[in-house]
């Protein structure tokens, strides 16, 4: 019986019992949904199976103390098919001891549905557009944006297995003073002069700049010997700038497509598919930036002064009111923030229920100003929109903080930190740590092959299970014959208890927007399986003694040998902990290796 199947019984039971008139004042409309009936595993396991608080969040409405109303509860539930035995205890506390055939449930529960086991669809029905990383397209995914890239999957992927639709999108920032700033630098560097006081440095820039040079130099056109002086026309006859010039234009054209290329190929290899690649120009081309204005201005929250217009924030929370157009008639950035925002609530093809947004540590003053555009346009701050800030990654390797990239200078790359240690073990470090919380990454620890590294302590318990399922079928031992209630050892109670958990783990885990739960979940089973692989057998062990003889030898080897029935149920145990950290590995973008 599962913690899911034991909350609804006693949801079922607090309706019983106002039904039949002995639930003093309690009455049916004041019973919370069964999902409030929370039911724990208690730390003390000479307490049960499972325990409940039901009779203390009722009592007061009951008009009832709290150990008397569980009483009540306890005499319901232990009429109940599959459990033990029932006791009340400290101030109303309802402990729940299943019998084992119950308890054992979950193996074959487990085994019948596979790779779907615990997955839902509560979430159905609602798309989910997921922003993350979206790193400015001038330069490589720093450890930032890497930590953004395994998170935000990972979130994605436990989201659709909680029955979302989820559409991943990566905004390219390809307008304004970040790719001039972009354009200017590898102008420079193709000159061979030092990069502009707020240009972008690192052997990537002058590689970049080389390489428009040869593509320049293929297509007939001489960039170095274009016009530098401000001024000209682009490629479609339209001015530049102020500030712009001909070959900059040439550089920048050719350049962010380049940038664009390299990001793709970083996050393809990390294992992330965006749905989406959004270009933030395309809001200006498409005129989309004005329509969001007019739209607000038609809300009345858009006004004229000093020369410039703003978006009226105050109005709907923020700390002051926000430049939209500055008095120079150019688009201050909050602008495209209004468009993309409108882009993707009513875009034609998956338009979203939910926008999700993943931004960095430096962007915290960004929540007003977003929460407050979200409501002016008729929606729902915290529902429609939902801003997850994440912190600093510190990269670390003998004890010290590292800056290992010779490509873009003083920061780590994406390739830097895969190149180092691996996708796997990258993408596990970055997504087992809650993102509201800055993570260190310790180089060394994740290289090596022990159990202080939890990437590989979770690979090792599947790959060990692997190894279980080749032993067993050297030795003929097969499902055939197994009796799950047999299971009934301590070391198998933990087990199955952990296996029956992970429901309800990774609807969590989905609802708080916390994939990091589901690695935190996979350490605490891997190791109760490994605790259960040291004690209990499925195939019997070699004598390891190679001195016994006789009687003490035969001893070993029935200490160590179970009963066929036994072992095929132990069979089952170790395959169903297999399917779910193979699970749980592939909702974290993770391999699950069958031999390490």
């Amino acid at each position: 019986m599962s913690p899911e199947a034991l909350s609804e019984l006693i949801f079922n039971i607090a309706n019983t019992l106002v039904s039949e008139g002995k639930a003093g004042t309690l009455t049916a409309d004041l019973i919370p949904p069964q999902a409030k009936f929370a039911v724990m595993r208690p730390k003390d396991r000479a307490h049960g199976d499972w325990a409940s608080n039901a009779a203390m969040q009722l009592a007061k409405k009951a008009g009832m103390k709290p150990r008397d109303f569980a009483e009540l509860f306890a005499v319901e539930l232990t009429n109940a098919d599959g459990i033990k035995s029932v006791e009340v205890a400290g101030p109303g506390f309802i402990n729940i001891t299943l019998d084992s055939a119950s308890a054992a449930a979950v193996v074959d529960t487990v085994l019948e549905a596979g790779s779907d086991y615990g997955k839902n669809d509560h979430l159905s029905g609602k798309t989910l557009n997921l922003e993350f990383v979206s790193a400015n397209p001038t330069g490589p995914i720093h450890i930032g944006g890497t930590r953004w890239a395994a998170v935000g999957d990972s979130m994605a992927r436990v989201l659709e297995a909680n029955g979302a639709k989820v559409v991943r999108e990566y905004y390219f920032n390809d307008h304004g003073e970040q790719i001039n700033r972009f354009a200017k630098s590898l102008v420079a560097a193709a000159h061979g002069e030092e990069t502009p006081i707020d240009g972008y440095k690192g052997a990537y820039i002058d590689e970049i700049a080389k390489r428009v040079i040869d593509e320049a130099n293929a297509d007939g056109v001489d960039v170095l010997s274009l016009p530098r002086v401000d001024g000209g026309a682009d490629q479609d006859g339209n001015p530049l700038g102020e500030g712009d010039s001909e070959q900059r234009e040439e550089f920048r054209k050719r350049a962010v497509p380049m940038m664009f290329d390299e990001i793709q190929r970083s996050m393809k290899n990390f294992r992330v598919n965006f749905d989406v690649w959004f270009h933030e120009n395309s809001l200006y081309s498409d005129g989309e930036v004005d329509q969001a204005i007019a739209d607000l201005r038609a809300r009345g929250d858009i006004y004229e002064k000093d020369g410039a217009t703003w978006f009226e924030s105050t109005k709907h929370g923020d700390d002051k009111d926000r430049v939209i157009i500055k008095s120079d008639g150019n688009y201050a950035y909050f602008a495209a923030d209004i468009a993309y925002y409108r882009n993707k609530r009513h875009r034609e093809t998956n338009p979203a229920d939910v926008a999700i947004y993943m931004l960095g540590a430096d962007h915290h003053g960004y929540i007003g100003r977003m929460m407050a555009m979200c409501e002016a346009f008729g929606d729902k701050p915290g529902e429609n929109m939902q801003i997850l800030i994440g912190q600093l990654v510190n990269v670390m390797k003998d004890g010290k903080a590292v800056r290992m990239s010779k490509r873009a200078g003083n920061v780590v790359t994406i390739d830097d930190l895969t190149d180092a240690i691996g996708v796997d073990a990258s993408r596990y470090s970055l997504a087992r740590t809650d993102y509201n919380s800055p993570v260190d990454i310790d180089l060394n620890l994740l290289s090596s092959h022990s159990n202080e590294n939890p990437v590989y302590y979770v690979q090792y318990a599947h790959a060990r299970s692997c190894n279980v399922d080749r032993n067993a079928a050297a030795a003929g031992i097969t499902y055939e014959g197994a009796d799950v209630s047999l299971l009934d050892t301590t070391a198998d109670g933990e087990v199955l208890a952990a296996l029956a958990q992970w429901p309800a783990l990774l609807r969590e885990a989905g609802d708080l927007r916390a994939p990091h739960r589901v690695a935190h979940y996979l350490e605490d089973l891997a190791a109760t399986y490994h605790k259960w692989y040291n004690v209990e057998r499925v195939v019997p062990m070699e004598l390891t003694d190679p001195e016994a003889r006789g009687e003490q030898a035969d001893a070993i080897r029935i200490a160590k040998a179970p009963e066929p029935a036994r072992a095929a149920a132990r069979l089952k145990l170790n395959d169903a902990v297999q399917t779910v950290i193979a699970e749980g590995l592939d909702l974290l973008g993770v391999t699950a290796p069958d031999k390490m």
